[in-house]
This record gives structure tokens, C-alpha cells and sequence, in this order.
């Protein structure tokens, strides 16, 4: 199956446990803000702390696993051709477009995004930022960069049991994130 999310949008998409799923960026420089849940146990989800905690690594890379708050692995990834991930960001939301940029009211949001999706109501969603490209320095500070992903690159991952995952096409125009703007994605989910 293939699908189109839509600048600033998010969907929801059931996946089995065995299955691909491809996440291709179209144009390039576009963020895609990657949630999961359990399927049929929504207390059960994709947790970055964990991730980092079990990898023991705050980068992603080919043969790691995202894991579940609960310790399962729910994806390994199995090929990467930008090798750039943020484990680190929440889900940009209201809230945040306030803080950084004073213009949240109504403004579209990654939180919402997802959350409508998958029809929840979620107050933090534990998302993998796939193809952001956030700069780790020396002395701990950190700073949002342009993503390197080219038009057409991807990352593809397997699933481990079966999930609902909820997907955005961040939003943020504002900043470096998608390179200041949003275009859409592609996701590919096959056998």
C-alpha cells in the first residue's frame, strides 16, 4: 500500500508484525514526526527514551531497534540512506510555536496531527523525528539543522508485532526543521 501525507497533515496506518514500511521523503528537507501504538493495546507505545536507553545511543542506525515504554522492540531498522534521526524533540505543538515563534493559536502541529489520527487525545506523544537532523556539540547544547535528506531518500523499517502507527508531515516552517517549509511524504507499507 502506498500513501500521501499531505504537508502539515498526519494519517493513520494499521501495520502487521513482519511487514516494511518505507518512509520516503518526496522533495527532501521534510521532518516526519513517527508514532506507534500496540494494536489493541494502546498503553503500549513508542517510547524515544527507551530507544536511546536500550541502543544505548541518541542516533538511530541500521539494525537498531525502536523500542515500546514497555521494553519490546516494535521496528528494527533495516536500511537508511540519511542516517540523521531525532531522537531528542517532542512533537511541535501549540504550545511550542508560542514559546519560539508567538504564533500558536490555530496554528497546524504535529501533536494534533497525530492525535486526530488515531482519534486519541494523548497529552506527550513519544515520536521518532525521522530525517531531522538535530547538531549534538561538545558541551551538551544542541541546535536544530537543515535535515540532510535529498528528494527521494528513505529510511525503512520492520515491524515487530502489530501496530496502528500515527504519521505527520511536520509543520514547522518556521526554523531550520523542514528547511523552512513543509511539503508532503510518502509512506510504502509491504510484505
Amino acid at each position: 500500500m502506498e500513501y500521501i501525507i499531505d504537508a502539515c497533515s498526519g494519517k493513520s496506518i494499521d501495520v502487521s508484525e513482519g511487514q516494511k514500511i518505507t518512509i520516503i521523503d518526496i522533495e527532501g528537507g521534510q521532518v516526519v514526526d513517527f508514532f506507534a501504538e500496540c494494536k489493541g493495546n494502546p498503553d503500549e507505545f513508542l517510547s524515544t527514551g527507551v530507544t536511546i536507553d536500550c541502543n544505548e545511543s541518541l542516533r538511530l542506525s541500521v539494525g537498531n531497534h525502536i523500542y515500546s515504554n514497555l521494553y519490546h522492540p516494535m521496528f528494527e531498522v533495516i536500511y537508511d540512506e540519511v542516517k540523521e534521526h531525532d531522537l531528542l524533540h517532542p512533537c511541535c505543538r501549540p504550545e511550542m510555536y508560542d514559546f519560539f515563534y508567538h504564533n500558536g493559536m490555530g496554528h497546524s502541529n504535529c501533536l494534533d496531527n497525530i492525535n486526530h489520527s488515531l482519534d486519541e487525545k494523548r497529552p506527550i506523544i513519544h515520536r521518532v523525528n525521522i530525517f531531522m537532523y538535530t547538531k549534538i556539540n561538545m558541551d551538551g547544547s544542541i541546535s536544530v539543522e537543515r535535515p540532510l535528506s535529498k528528494a527521494g531518500d528513505k529510511i525503512i523499517l520492520k515491524a515487530e508485532m502489530d501496530m496502528r502507527l500515527g504519521i505527520a508531515a511536520c509543520s514547522v516552517s518556521e526554523s531550520n526543521c523542514n528547511s523552512g517549509k513543509c511539503s508532503s511524504i510518502k509512506i510504502l507499507v509491504e510484505d
